[in-house]
């Protein structure tokens, strides 16, 4: 018989994967181990005689397009919307690239956001390296190793207490240490000076641009040698004979904003130093705790890769956790985290809003972290005047609109015909869940009537005014998919448009009267929307459009953006009919993702699993989890975009997302534990449920369940098991 109890206190019992080892040796950035603070990231590589840590900065940002208006396109709405309602739907993406270019020569060409770049290179060059080696990362304090056994070891972590990066060189330490830029051509011109002082390496860069917030940046190295020699050998710096070498780097983008401390001030005590930042560190990464019976406390990441099953869902589960909770500083994650070896990484390397980020963030409520969600509505609210320019120069709307790519501003510079994301609204509405589950999962009324409600109320402000007089979202488009036949993305009424207005219209009505406010004009907005739409064949389809447009569906693509009704808590909130739709939508898109084409873009299997579990589809959640963890991983334990390629941090906030979703789901006053668990037997600590509720404890097997929860107040809770629900 099933069980559980509820108590108010729980000790923490320390167990899961607390880190890897490895015998990769990382011949370039994109296979190196990771540390990081949030502000500064440590990329740690090397083959043979040389042992790299390239540093970065969360605000390294390279000037290269100035941003300009976006197109005024309100003004040929009606022109645009005949067009789409006569299925010319290329013709409407073409005729926005016209006005965009007759208004600014420089949408002529495709316009990207500034790339995030890497700061600079620390290479320590030394005597040969024997064929013995290993490296590995500590999850818990954020220290990464390289090291051949009885020879050298390097240790690194970035310090969250200090702002530094502390690089530990332990042997026989005698070779060159020089500081370098990342050794490719700029896409745009930068003036770089290095020097080297005794004890001292830095190297400064100055950007040619006037328009960008960051004009340039400092990487300042302190090197304290016990032991030995050390000299100045040109701009490098020579050690000879020390028995241990400790330094100290930090990049510093200017203008600083909040200024460190100099560097000369710290202490170079490398294990005060560590003490200091792992209290801080291992409290974030030790919130939650995954055990399915498979894993041991520091796994070779080869051999779990290899082996697959419920050690490589544990070791990637802490892996990802680790990897995000590095990368969250003032900031949040970019595509890469908080990490950049290159001058031109893919996409930029800013925020993707159509989905990158969302999965990104996705475990940060489940697996208690809830403020290191803040710093996403803190860039979101620093761009709100171009978002609300955004809204008012391409449809003459009230309210805002979030284009796709950001990272140095928010102005909507980035379409093209094929990819007409001007077409793309929901983006705002679907930022809106954020602010909502963060209240949701907090309790935190202050934010709610602050930040939640404000934006929510923005965001909802444009639809009011977009949506024409037949209520359909014209222009509409469903990233990045196009229908069966079709010859472009442009579209009306994508169902992700009408879910995540839904989905924002529901919440602003919870929030009004969590609050006392009248609700009535979202309601009156909410009833305007388009139903959802049932194909033929039984699948929940991905555009709705109205009577005398036919858009078939088009099941071989990476995104699914229109199973964004089952990602939330919304699942119990749309009709039999509509779930057995998403059911079967979630089985056709699982059968494209099994074959050998679909490679890429391992997020779209975090969309799939999230909706799969929320609907209790296990074995479809535990497939889409598998082709996560056993796709998409490297043995440095940081995700790829694609398999086996692109250096990419998305899937580590969606793989953790997933996992929790699989094992609670909660709406309300209500909490499912285990809807969708392929796991026999297992234990997890520390997982969040909305309404403040804490599952201390959840340890299940064919014999039964134990739950111990905790949460704020006292009221009415109601728990369900897989043995209660049958």
């Amino acid at each position: 018989m099933p069980f559980f109890w509820l108590e108010t206190k729980l000790n923490r019992v320390d167990q899961g994967v607390n880190g890897f080892v490895s015998r990769t040796r990382a011949g370039d950035w994109e296979h190196a181990l990771i540390s990081g603070n949030g502000r500064q990231g440590a990329l740690v590589h090397g083959a043979g005689p040389a042992m790299r840590v390239t540093l970065s900065h969360e605000r390294l940002f390279l000037p290269t397009l100035p941003p300009i208006a976006p197109p005024r396109t309100a003004p040929i709405l009606p022109e645009l919307r005949a067009l789409l309602y006569a299925g010319r739907f290329r013709r409407a993406a073409e005729r926005v690239m016209e006005v965009a270019v007759e208004q600014d020569p420089g949408y002529a060409d495709l316009r990207w956001i500034d790339p995030l770049i890497g700061a600079a290179t620390l290479t320590y060059t030394h005597g040969s390296a024997p064929e013995d080696y290993a490296r590995a990362c500590d999850f818990t304090t954020g220290v990464v190793t390289q090291e051949w056994p009885g020879v050298l070891r390097q240790e690194v972590f970035v310090s969250r207490a200090d702002d530094v990066v502390v690089i530990r060189l332990l042997g026989e330490v005698s070779g060159t240490l020089a500081l370098t830029p990342v050794g490719e051509e700029p896409p745009v011109p930068i003036a770089y000076a290095t020097r080297a002082d005794p004890g001292r390496l830095e190297l400064t860069a100055a950007f040619p641009s006037s328009w960008g917030a960051v004009t340039g940046y400092a990487v300042e190295c302190r090197v304290h040698a016990e032991g030995g020699r050390l000299w100045m050998e040109g701009e490098a710096l020579r050690v000879r004979g020390a028995r241990a070498v400790t330094i100290l780097a930090r990049t510093v983008v200017h203008p600083a904003g909040r200024e460190p401390g100099p560097l000369d001030r710290i202490v170079p005590d490398a294990d005060r130093l560590l003490r200091d930042h792992a209290a801080i560190h291992g409290d974030l990464f030790g919130r939650v705790r995954l055990g399915l019976g498979g894993a041991r406390s520091r796994p070779e990441s080869e051999k779990a890769l290899a082996r697959g099953g419920p050690e490589l869902v544990e070791a990637v589960f802490a892996a990802a956790r680790y990897a995000i909770v590095s990368s969250v500083g003032e900031l949040p994650p970019t595509l890469q985290g908080v990490w950049s070896g290159t001058f031109r990484p893919p996409w930029q390397s800013g925020y993707t809003l159509d989905g990158n980020l969302q999965a990104a963030v996705a475990g940060l409520l489940p697996t208690g972290t809830p403020e290191l969600l803040l710093p996403v509505f803190d860039l979101l609210e620093r761009f709100l005047p171009d978002f609300r320019d955004n809204a008012r120069t391409l449809y003459g709307c009230r309210g805002i609109l979030v284009p796709a790519h950001v990272s140095t501003h928010g102005r909507h510079n980035h379409f093209h015909p094929t990819w007409c994301l001007t077409f793309w609204t929901a983006g705002a509405a679907w930022l809106a869940r954020l602010y909502y589950d963060y209240y949701d999962y907090t309790g935190d009324l202050g934010f709610l009537r602050e930040r939640a409600l404000p934006f929510m109320a923005e965001a909802a402000e444009f639809y009011e005014d977009f949506l024409d007089g037949r209520g359909d979202f014209a222009p509409s488009y469903s990233p990045e998919n196009a229908p069966s036949g079709g010859d472009a993305q442009a579209c009306v009424n994508a169902t992700m448009d009408i879910a995540a207005v839904r989905d924002l219209l529901r919440n602003l009505m919870r929030a009004c009267a969590e609050l006392g406010r009248d609700a009535s004009r979202w309601r009156a907005l909410r009833e305007r929307l388009p139903a959802y739409r049932i194909a033929p064949t039984g699948e929940l389809s991905e555009w709705a459009p109205p009577p005398g447009l036919t858009l078939r569906d088009n099941h071989a693509h990476r995104h699914a953006s229109h199973l964004y009704p089952f990602w939330y808590d919304t699942g119990d909130a749309v009709d039999p009919a509509v779930r057995a739709a998403g059911a079967e939508a979630v089985r056709r898109r699982l059968e494209w993702w099994r074959g050998a084409e679909s490679d890429e873009m391992a997020f779209g299997l975090v969309q799939l699993g999230l909706a799969a579990a929320n609907l209790g589809m296990t074995a479809e959640a535990a497939q889409a989890l598998d082709l996560l963890v056993t796709r998409y991983w490297r043995a440095n334990m940081v995700s790829t975009h694609n398999r086996d390629a692109i250096f990419n941090v998305d899937v580590c906030g969606g793989v953790p997302a997933l996992v929790a979703a699989m094992l609670l789901r909660s709406e309300g006053d209500r909490l499912d534990l285990l809807p969708a668990c392929p796991w026999p037997s297992g234990e997890v600590r520390g997982l969040r449920a909305r309404r403040g509720v804490v599952v201390e404890r959840l340890t299940w097997s064919p014999a039964g369940v134990e739950a111990v929860l905790t949460g704020a107040g006292s009221r009415r809770l109601t728990v369900t098991t897989p043995w209660t629900r049958r």
